[in-house]
């Protein structure tokens, strides 16, 4: 296989794992945790190896092939690290990683509970036009290490286990000519203090499992204007994957995605398919479909685990508030709540979630170019109740402030009509652009509204899909 994800462990053994936490753990809790955080880590490490074409090793210290068959099982590939200090061993498993055949290499440890298998494919995808990608760890070293070809300067001469590992390596990979990328900085769990890290992570496991998981899907075209509120506004949710799906953006909007740690796909332009493309790879029991302008309410998560858990309740929605609404918004976010509430139809900005299951047996969004949503809870109100959470997502005012509120709503209105008589969801979408186009010329462009933005419709390149 082309790409290869090594991991470096340690077998548990009790007064040889985790020693810095013996003080506080004693050496049978230190050699469990070591235990516990390495199956973390194997646990979805497996699942990547089964949706992405990679070899998967197990580079280990301590104990024997058997015992760490006994410890995390027979359907791993082990092989006991080289001889010397880090570096050597990491250039090591590089160089027999290549030698093998891979063309991309990824190395990592188990002492970094917050990474994960979107993490790792980030990496696996920058060095596609990296050299050296570099996960920072906030102990001033680096979680994972990835690289293209061999590069054994990077590991000759560093201080281990000290603060000035990464800043040294980025120097070394710069004296060397290598273009390098960084991934979010995570935390290590290596001292007392550190234990928060792994109780966070390990209490949502514990919830279940993944059966709490939400994937939250962000279709985008030309976003980076709104993007990174909306990825900061999801920081510090638990059993959390973000999956941003991208149509070919030219604006950053990709980078920005990666920099908050998000998996970030590419699709062709149309959100039906984009938001189709991020639930087929999706590892949640829930499934979130969140437009790139909208921020979610604080506590998220209980909302939607307690909406859909309702007797009958087939899918569900949050209400609806518009950024500083003023007096035409606030009747148009009022409307669009009461229809959410009592006609059971929400659209894509209240953030629609449904259970995996349900998605997938609706058989997902239509191949629309325009209502796909609306024709998505069309669908499921078939199948149960589509509830509204007891919390408000927060939208931007960008769509109506495009056009004026009024106009906006007018040509929203006649395409739900349109669509009702049967008209073709392709003459519908056409004819949205050119009543857009019209009204966009007899007043003022969108960047004259709001500067360095463009619309939610025209920056997609196709009509909007969310009319209220």
């Amino acid at each position: 296989m082309n790409e290869r994800l090594i991991v470096f462990t340690r077998y548990p053994e009790p007064g040889k794992s985790k020693t810095r936490l013996i003080p506080v753990l004693g050496p049978e809790g230190a050699a469990q945790l070591q235990r516990e955080m390495t199956q973390h880590v194997l646990g979805w490490a497996k699942a990547l190896a089964t949706c992405r074409p990679l070899c998967l090793e197990v580079c280990f210290e301590g104990g024997d092939d058997s015992l760490m068959r006994q410890a995390f099982g027979n359907d791993l590939t082990y092989r006991r690290q080289a001889v010397g200090d880090l570096g050597q061993r990491m250039h090591a498993a590089f160089e027999a990683a290549f030698q093998a055949g891979s063309h991309r290499a990824v190395l990592i440890g188990t002492d970094c509970p917050e990474l994960d298998g979107r993490l790792v494919q980030a990496a696996f995808d920058r060095l596609g036009e990296n050299d050296l990608v570099l996960g920072p760890a906030s102990d001033g070293g680096y979680y994972l290490i990835g690289l293209r070809s061999p590069a054994p300067a990077l590991f000759d001469g560093i201080a281990w286990g000290t603060g000035e590992v990464l800043r040294v390596t980025l120097s070394v990979a710069e004296a060397a000519g290598l273009s390098v990328t960084l991934l979010p900085r995570l935390s290590d769990v290596d001292c007392p203090e550190d234990l928060a890290v792994w109780n966070r992570v390990k209490g949502c496991r514990s919830a279940s499992d993944d059966s709490r998981r939400i994937s939250i899907i962000i279709p985008t075209l030309n976003e980076a204007a709104c993007l990174g509120r909306t990825l900061e506004g999801l920081r510090g949710a638990a059993c959390l994957e973000t999956i941003v799906v991208d149509a070919g953006s030219r604006d950053g909007t990709p980078e920005i995605a990666e920099a908050h740690g998000c998996r970030v796909l590419t699709a062709p332009p149309g959100r039906a398919g984009q938001m189709n493309a991020g639930a087929a790879v999706a590892t949640g029991s829930v499934l979130l479909f969140l437009h790139a302008d909208t921020l979610l309410p604080q506590d998220f998560e209980r909302h939607i685990h307690a909406t859909l858990a309702g007797p009958g309740v087939a899918a569900g929605a949050f209400r609806l508030s518009i950024e500083n609404a003023q007096s035409v918004l606030r009747a148009i976010q009022w409307a669009a709540n009461l229809r959410a509430r009592w006609l059971q139809m929400p659209y894509g900005d209240q953030a629609i979630f449904l259970s995996a299951e349900t998605f997938r047996a609706i058989g997902g969004f239509p191949d629309l170019p325009i209502m796909e949503d609306f024709e998505l809870v069309r669908r499921l109100r078939r199948r149960g109740q589509i509830a509204v959470a007891d919390a408000s997502v927060t939208t931007l005012a960008r769509r109506w402030n495009a056009l004026g509120p009024l106009r906006t709503t007018w040509i929203n209105q006649m395409v739900v009509v349109g669509y009702y008589l049967g008209v073709a969801p392709e003459r519908l979408a056409q004819w949205y652009c050119r009543s857009e186009d019209r009204h966009r010329e007899a007043d003022q462009s969108v960047e004259d509204v709001l500067p360095n933005q463009r619309s939610h419709q025209e920056s997609w390149g196709s009509p909007a899909n969310d009319p209220h």
